[in-house]
């Protein structure tokens, strides 16, 4: 390679993990935390995917800027993320909006949530930094990325996706030219423009972006001087560089990492309560689209010591047992049947209940005779007896979220008001 440096490139790069996100879409999920710290697919967290995809393709710095409700997010770094070692070069931070720069001043923005850590990031010295949201369900290859940066000789490289235009306004919204140069990107236009060839489609952002290091803290010290800017990079940094520099596209299919089970490169932003249990639920698909048992890409997590998962009970109306369905660890099911249904760690499913496309979160406990349709039921809430929800789209509505689509999201303080 030209630039005198042996592949792999991810050795000398930094992940950056933006994980303030308030995620308020999801709503009491996220009441008393982080969107990157709400709970996926049995026994992750959202955050898991961004800093496994780190690891997994060989990056060894990792930090994670954390502001809005970060004690769950922070508790599970600690517990899940702390195998970094700094006599190999390795290293994890965790970033909280702390007031450094200023007395009254939060990180203000995205951008502003980099460029109040400069200082830690030249610590490190790092040659690349690759910028990740959080929040985002996929398997992706940062090497293959950092690559064609290189190759290109770009001032940024911007993953991309392609979007059904109708979902694009969700996004910064890009226009490329035929050698892959960013010429205009949008973020959120009301009217996101097509794909040339593509009508129905739009290309957009994905929220990560690598940068070499030194050209990236001199566009964050332009930005900050800069009385007129929100200090984001989708709204700021990225269209300046797009105007001033040289910005390029990155295709997720090039670096999506796919198991010979997978069909579809697959991306999800979960940030809705209907698209948080669809995504859960298609776990428990046959073959589902994500594949999380690929153990050439594994998911890291915290992982709790629990004991198996049980079943008991083995009468008419009382038999334990599911059905396509995920069961995790410490939980117990205890004559009642489920069916599509994903359970995480240490959940209680009592007598004679019958629970079907639910997502039940850790250390729940259904009580006896419940009949559940179509729920999500937060950690730790434990639900009364002969409670029935999915029938009576009415009654679930007045006690409980209910989405336009019949999705039921149920908190304690909920149950408390019952």
């Amino acid at each position: 390679m030209s630039n005198g440096m042996t592949a792999p490139l991810a050795r000398y790069a930094m992940a950056y993990v933006l994980a303030g996100g308030r995620g308020s879409r999801l709503m009491e999920l996220t009441d008393w935390r982080a969107k990157p710290a709400v709970y996926f697919g049995g026994k992750s967290r959202i955050i898991d995917f961004a800093l496994s995809n780190a690891l997994n393709s060989g990056i060894r710095r990792i930090a994670v800027a954390t502001q809005y409700k970060a004690h769950s997010l922070i508790r599970h770094l600690q517990r899940g993320w702390n195998f970094f070692r700094p006599e190999r070069n390795e290293s994890f931070d965790i970033l909280p909006a702390s007031q450094r720069v200023s007395e009254e001043m939060w990180y203000r923005g995205t951008a502003d949530a980099v460029y109040q850590n400069i200082d830690i990031i030249e610590s490190y010295d790092p040659k690349f930094i690759v910028l990740l949201a959080g929040d985002h369900v996929y398997k992706m290859d940062y090497e293959k990325m950092l690559q064609q940066h290189v190759d290109q000789g770009a001032d940024v490289t911007v993953g991309c996706l392609e979007v059904l235009r109708e979902d694009a306004s969700a996004f910064g919204v890009m226009h490329v030219d035929a050698s892959e140069r960013i010429i205009s990107f949008l973020e959120k236009p009301d009217d996101p423009p097509p794909m040339p060839g593509k009508p129905s489609k739009s290309l957009v952002s994905m929220g990560i972006y690598v940068f070499e290091t030194k050209f990236l803290i001199e566009e964050l010290k332009r930005d900050a001087a800069d009385p007129n800017s929100s200090h984001d990079f989708g709204k700021d940094i990225i269209p300046y560089i797009v105007k001033h520099g040289k910005a390029v596209a990155h295709h997720f299919d090039k670096s999506c990492r796919r198991s010979s089970s997978e069909a579809t490169s697959y991306w999800r932003d979960v940030g809705t309560v209907d698209a948080y249990w669809a995504a859960n639920i298609d776990l428990t698909d046959i073959v589902p689209q994500l594949d999380l048992y690929d153990r050439e890409w594994p998911i890291w997590t915290y992982g709790e010591i629990t004991p198996p998962a049980k079943f008991v009970h083995d009468k008419e109306g009382r038999r334990g047992e599911a059905i396509s369905s995920l069961v995790s660890g410490g939980c117990i099911i205890s004559g009642a049947s489920l069916r599509s249904t994903l359970l995480f760690t240490g959940v209680r499913v009592h007598s004679y209940s019958t629970v079907e496309g639910a997502v039940i979160l850790p250390y729940a406990d259904i009580g006896r005779s419940c009949r559940l349709t179509n729920v999500v039921v937060d950690a730790e809430v434990k639900l009364p007896d002969g409670l029935v929800v999915g029938e009576d789209p009415e009654l679930d509505a007045k006690r409980f979220r209910r989405t336009d689509s019949g999705i039921c999201l149920i908190t304690r303080a909920m149950i408390d008001r019952l």
